[in-house]
């Protein structure tokens, strides 16, 4: 039997498993550009995180966007 019989195969499978890792990367990547834009916005807008606040006691404002988010 060569060794050579599904060279054809076994290089079509790694190829296709590149391109799969690379467009999960280039996915993962973009996503996580897009999050960063969007939570600039909102910090933009005067929306700041709930990790922000002082521990144990969550500011005004983050508490009334929790409130608007559990509405929605």
């Amino acid at each position: 039997m060569e060794t050579t019989a599904h060279i054809d195969f076994i290089a079509a499978a790694y190829a296709a498993a590149v391109i799969v890792v690379a467009a999960l990367i280039a996915w993962v990547a973009l996503d996580h550009r897009a999050q960063l834009r969007k939570i600039a916005e909102l910090e933009m807008q005067g929306i700041t995180r709930r990790s922000a606040a002082a521990p144990g006691r969550p500011t005004e404002q983050a508490a009334e966007s929790a409130r608007e988010q559990a509405k929605a």
